[in-house]
């Protein structure tokens, strides 16, 4: 079994409830919502996409044995003693490659293993993290995890569809783009008024790192 990974680089994590926690994130290629060719997005179920997923053209991208890319992530981790290695394991949508065989060398690696995923597909066992961002017309498979990530606003996917999940932490998260500062101010006044939600930004976009 082989994986096909647009990117592998260790940063801080930018987003929700991990916000600031070092973490390897590999981030792999493909997407069922779109295809990630912009001549696509038009057409695309979720158009408002700001990752590149396409191809393996990025930091240490390539095609991967499970073998293989826990060396790598263990290779940008670094000193695994100064704490637990994390990694965020992301895309396009990386469910439909992930699977027990990769997170369970991970495990023997040492790493914690998160997924973001727009939670169209089923997650497989062993998984330590499991953060969906469920996308406006797409079906929604995975209905319970440790955090949901709500991009903001979208009119077909608002937060009451989901506040009723089995969800451990909800998060409004402002959707990018030239209306970034009014969607960001209708974040906030939504979480005020609906404190079971708490306001997710992109730091990591605020602080210039990946």
């Amino acid at each position: 079994m082989s994986y096909k990974i647009k990117e592998l680089y260790y940063t801080l994590q930018g987003e929700g409830a991990h916000t600031g926690r070092p973490a390897v994130f590999c981030r792999f290629t493909g997407c069922n919502l779109w295809t990630g060719r912009e001549e696509d997005r038009h057409k695309a179920i979720c158009q408002f996409c700001d990752t590149d997923f396409w191809g393996m053209d990025g930091v240490n991208g390539g095609q991967y044995t499970a073998e293989a890319l826990v060396e790598k992530a263990i290779s940008l981790w670094g000193d695994t003693s100064q704490g637990r290695p994390y990694v965020v394991c992301t895309g396009g949508e990386p469910l439909l490659q992930l699977d027990e065989i990769l997170i369970e060398a991970f495990h023997r690696a040492g790493f914690e293993v998160g997924v973001e995923t727009n939670g169209t597909q089923a997650a497989p066992a062993g998984l330590d993290w499991i953060c969906v961002s469920p996308k406006a017309g797409a079906p929604l498979v995975l209905t319970k995890g440790d955090e949901l990530k709500l991009v903001f606003p979208q009119p077909a996917a608002m937060p009451a569809l989901f506040e009723e999940m089995d969800f451990a932490n909800f998060y409004i998260q402002p959707m990018d783009g030239p209306a970034v500062q009014e969607n960001t101010r209708a974040a906030i006044d939504f979480c005020l008024k609906n404190p079971k939600w708490r306001l997710s930004i992109q730091t990591h976009k605020l602080l210039n790192i990946p």
